[in-house]
């Protein structure tokens, strides 16, 4: 007979682990058109991939703001 409570496992708290400098906890949505999201989404792991074309593009503008100054 299966237990009533379940496994007890999965009665254990969750914990993330990473092997990332800070751990991904923040969630950002935007809005794009229809066949942006089609593109980005056709890409193999699409997340990451929009993680660092953000990190790419911060980098970019902290460069720009250090040349200005």
């Amino acid at each position: 007979m299966p237990n009533p409570k379940g496994n007890p496992e999965s009665l254990k708290p969750y914990k993330l682990t990473t092997d990332r400098a800070e751990p991904l906890i923040a969630k950002l949505t935007l809005r794009v058109p229809q066949s942006m999201m089609d593109k980005i989404k056709s890409i193999e792991n699409y997340p990451e991939f929009c993680r660092q074309a953000l990190q790419e593009a911060l980098d970019k503008l902290d460069q720009s703001d250090d040349e200005q100054q």
